[in-house]
């Protein structure tokens, strides 16, 4: 791990964690493609609001990324690297887009909580992420869902 602020976040999690301490390196990211994004989760997160992020599996596959894991932890960071709370994948589903329901929208905690607001969002946001691999969402695309709980906050 070369993230300073991460590497201390992830020992004072273990120090009172030792269960977990041989647990695999944690991935260390911000949870948004830009700074603003990057701090409105990080913000909804921290006051408990969003418990779920949705990535586009077609996303993953390109970037060459692996599947999100029941029991990976995550050291969530701002946008410049800092590190700002740890979270651990509570559930994994695969879906496709068009069968997202309204509680997992709920758990994501964006917006006025509907799924409408949901699925506009996170067209945009999945148009955004496929252009350069020159692929487009459909209705078909699989969306993983992924849950999490914060289990500390530095």
């Amino acid at each position: 791990m070369k993230n300073t602020s991460a590497k201390r976040l992830w020992g004072d999690y273990l120090d009172r964690h030792l269960e977990y301490a041989f647990s695999g390196e944690p991935k260390v990211r911000p949870l948004g493609n830009n700074p603003e994004e990057a701090d409105r989760n990080l913000k909804l997160i921290c006051n408990g609001n969003k418990r779920s992020y949705s990535h586009s599996l077609l996303g993953i596959q390109h970037r060459g990324e692996s599947l999100p894991q029941i029991g990976d932890f995550t050291i969530l960071t701002d946008w410049e690297g800092n590190a700002k709370c740890i979270l651990r994948t509570v559930a994994v589903r695969l879906k496709p887009f068009f069968s997202i329901s309204s509680s997992y929208a709920k758990l994501e905690g964006e917006g006025d909580g509907s799924l409408e607001q949901w699925k506009e969002a996170h067209w945009e946001s999945f148009a955004r992420e496929l252009a350069p691999f020159g692929r487009v969402p459909r209705e078909s695309m699989i969306v993983v869902c992924e849950v999490f709980e914060k289990v500390y906050e530095g």
